[in-house]
């Protein structure tokens, strides 16, 4: 079991509007970081071409079918299970794991149902928790009460419906949402299989989303009545800011190449018509790019100036260092094979990572203990 586990803070910072790309997980406040750019400009210190990966502890085991990972500001961690649809609250240091409750309406089914967490960025005072879910007729986004004082089980309050109408599939419902640096709600979405909802701007299928806590659209979007931020995605499963507040997203491609990208508000990023770096007018192409058997990417996390992307079918943590808004050196795989397919990594501030593995999903072969989630530290 891991010995120690740093505290995470779970508040955003920044207070303007306006799109950022600024980090998640960042050692520095708003105020102190540079402005966002869109050029190459690299930081002063740049991460080595060739990191490192210690795997420090075991945080949890025996968690069924994890996938959202939202650290609590004492330390603590609420996971989502997707298939039972419940939250529970892992003890970061004995592992000892809390069923806090259901979320009620969550619709198992292929790839779909309790997914992305994320604590509001006024978690201190309002105790909201936010989960992306799969009901019997879309995808959608909730807000919940954690009232720590009821007993185990019933500290959950009901879902408040804030975004509803996302697409849902059998497959690529994606997933993943997060509270960016300025404080707005982002949400990656999946295609269902339908490729022509990510060319379709009306469709919420195949996108990027950035909404205010309250579901509605924000300034700075592309269309100042649409919470579409970035399109032309097939299934969009990791968000996360680099130290310069730009946003990153991990997808999956179809037989080809699965892709980290840079993203920019109202950019087109291919899918169906290219997939990888295929050098396509009115198309973005992907900062790095791995085969299907490689990555099948789901979470990804910054920390120690590189990106780290979980993946599922290639069954290992890999590392992009960043050289302002191109990759430093060639992609770096760690830990393949050994504990499985891996879906979530989160930075836990520093050097360090909880990474989720994801064999109990009923694609993986589970072993006495899955699923786990390790606590990481990397260079």
């Amino acid at each position: 079991m891991a010995t120690s586990v740093l505290l995470f803070a779970a508040g955003c910072s920044s207070g303007s509007n306006d799109p950022p790309g600024s980090p998640e997980n960042r050692t520095t406040s708003a105020a102190q970081s540079p402005p966002a750019t869109g050029g190459s400009g690299g930081s002063a210190s740049l991460p080595p071409a060739k990191g490192s990966v210690a795997v420090a502890g075991e945080v949890a085991t025996g968690l069924a079918s994890p996938w959202g990972l939202a650290p609590l500001p004492e330390g603590d961690l609420l996971t989502a299970s997707r298939d039972e649809g419940t939250i529970t609250r892992i003890d970061a240091k004995s592992g000892r794991k809390t069923v806090i409750g259901s979320v009620s309406g969550v619709a198992p089914g292929g790839e779909g149902g309790l997914m992305g967490l994320a604590l509001s960025p006024s978690y201190a005072s309002d105790h909201l928790v936010y989960a992306y879910f799969t009901t019997e007729s879309d995808n959608r986004i909730a807000r919940m009460l954690y009232d720590e004082k009821k007993p185990a089980g019933q500290q959950l309050g009901a879902p408040d419906t804030v975004f509803r109408g996302i697409p849902k599939g059998f497959v690529h419902n994606g997933g993943r949402i997060a509270f960016g640096p300025d404080k707005m709600l982002y949400a990656g979405t999946g295609e269902t299989g339908d490729t022509g909802l990510a060319q379709d701007k009306k469709s919420l299928g195949g996108k990027i989303l950035r909404m205010t806590p309250d579901g509605e659209p924000v300034h700075g979007n592309p269309e100042a009545d649409s919470v579409v931020y970035s399109y032309g995605h097939r299934n969009v499963q990791g968000l996360a800011w680099d130290a310069e507040k730009r946003l990153w997203a991990a997808e999956f491609g179809q037989d080809t190449y699965d892709e980290l990208n840079l993203i920019e508000p109202g950019k087109n990023y291919g899918w169906p018509e290219a997939e990888g770096k295929a050098g396509k007018a009115g198309f973005v192409d992907p900062v790095a790019q791995w085969t299907t058997d490689e990555a099948s990417p789901s979470g990804i996390a910054w920390a120690e100036g590189s990106i780290w992307m979980a993946g599922l079918k290639g069954e290992r943590l890999w590392r992009v260092p960043l050289d302002g808004t191109k990759a430093l050196a060639e992609p770096q795989p760690f830990l393949a094979g050994e504990y499985g397919r891996l879906r979530t990594v989160v930075a836990a501030g520093g050097d360090k990572l909880w990474l989720v593995t994801s064999e109990t999903d009923r694609r993986g072969s589970p072993e006495q203990g899955d699923d786990r989630i390790l606590n990481l530290r990397v260079q």
